[in-house]
């Protein structure tokens, strides 16, 4: 059965740097980097990228005090997304729209600031917000979504750890494809910053990071670097099967042509690199392409210590021999957005189809050796001869790798 060509017709996102691809991206070619400090209960001031939207552009104050910021990241996300695909959404069938979000976590925010509101009253559960069973359920992000919408096609949550933003967009590419829903809205979002008990499990890792200047605190290959910038975020984007948006003369901003999620199965944290390379191996086996075919990897380096030697092993395994494939990263940017990295990092590499310039990794004063990539894009955006294909890597706790392939869109 010949399955359908699926693309992406809009993006919509809010990032530490900016709350619309062309400003996030100016923002990448130009190398400014956002991320500061905040406060967070039990651990005081903590490094952070913190998202500046305005959520009352598509939401009202009560909506606000119901719902969570991980719904409002949503919605905005969503609807900045349908705004630019530029689809009559109102003429759509909305049983037919499909909505799906990928999530590192839901549900511990308002968990941590329950409980931390009725220790006040001396564990008094009738203090207890009879807003928090919404609130905490995993769907929570994408059913806020619907409701504001009013999409009453299908609309869940993929938990993928820090893959989930490339699985939010496998999954709405697999319900095109089966014909389940005709039009999609797909991505990740994250609201990690909002609970401590992000900050103090890596703290307890050692893998929480610490500079004293915050914008360079995040510095994946670095050889000083020393961890995670825990950020919030989102980026959904539309989804089309390619009859459809050509239909319409949509704008197409790529093609997804492969894919592939596995598994480590070795370790809660440390992930493996063998398993790494057999998963972009099989996404370009699906996609039917070359390793050489593929000109930008975005890698999922965290700044981590061992996970970007880790990472940079299984590149070098794929790519080694690739003069015109060329590496970057976009964590140095807005630190981890977790869930929402994937869809996010792919959205700073979409418009290097058009102009083909690669923004690059910053804040790599020393490269480790251990990460020496070749074609590894540092400090400065280069310009490369062509950019027709671009290999998303998003890596999460539990073993769990994905890989994403996007190409420039040809009839």
């Amino acid at each position: 059965m010949q399955l359908s060509r699926i693309v992406i017709t809009g993006v919509g996102l809010t990032a530490p740097n900016g709350n619309c691809l062309s400003d996030y991206r100016k923002n990448l070619l130009d190398g400014k980097a956002k991320l500061g400090r905040i406060e967070i209960r039990y651990m005081g001031e903590v490094l952070a990228g913190v998202c500046d939207f305005d959520p009352l552009k598509y939401q009202k104050r009560k909506e606000l005090r119901v719902g969570t910021r991980a719904g409002s990241i949503s919605i905005y996300c969503a609807r900045e997304a349908v705004d630019d695909s530029g689809i009559g959404f109102d003429e759509l069938d909305k049983n037919r729209v499909g909505i799906y979000v990928g999530i590192t976590e839901h549900g511990n925010v308002e968990t941590e600031n329950e409980i931390y509101n009725i220790s006040q009253f001396d564990y008094d559960t009738k203090f207890w917000t009879h807003h928090h069973n919404p609130r905490t359920v995993a769907n929570n992000p994408a059913g806020e979504a619907s409701l504001n919408l009013k999409s009453t096609g299908p609309a869940y949550t993929i938990g993928a750890a820090c893959a989930a933003g490339n699985l939010g967009l496998v999954h709405a590419m697999q319900m095109l494809q089966l014909g389940e829903v005709d039009f999609a809205i797909a991505g990740g979002v994250s609201e990690s910053i909002h609970t401590f008990g992000i900050f103090a499990g890596f703290k307890s890792q050692g893998a929480l990071a610490e500079h004293e200047d915050p914008n360079k605190a995040s510095r994946p290959f670095d050889a000083a670097r020393n961890g995670i910038v825990v950020s919030e975020g989102g980026c959904l984007y539309t989804l089309e099967r390619l009859e459809d948006a050509q239909v319409r003369g949509a704008k197409i901003y790529g093609e997804i042509v492969g894919y592939h999620v596995n598994s480590d199965a070795t370790d809660y944290v440390l992930p493996n690199p063998e398993r790494q390379a057999q998963c972009m191996k099989a996404a370009l086996k699906k996609a039917d392409m070359l390793p050489q075919e593929i000109h930008i990897v975005n890698a999922h380096a965290t700044a981590t210590p061992m996970g970007d030697i880790q990472e940079c092993e299984a590149i070098k395994e794929v790519f080694a021999d690739c003069p015109d494939t060329y590496v970057n990263n976009t964590k140095s940017f807005i630190g981890h957005a977790m869930g929402a990295a994937g869809a996010l990092e792919l959205a700073g590499n979409l418009p290097s189809f058009e102009d083909k310039v690669v923004h690059p990794t910053i804040n790599v004063d020393e490269l480790d050796p251990k990460c020496q990539t070749p074609n590894l894009v540092v400090n400065k955006p280069i310009t490369a001869k062509r950019v027709d294909a671009i290999l998303n890597n998003s890596f999460g706790m539990l073993g769990i790798n994905s890989a994403l392939i996007v190409k420039r869109f040809s009839d």
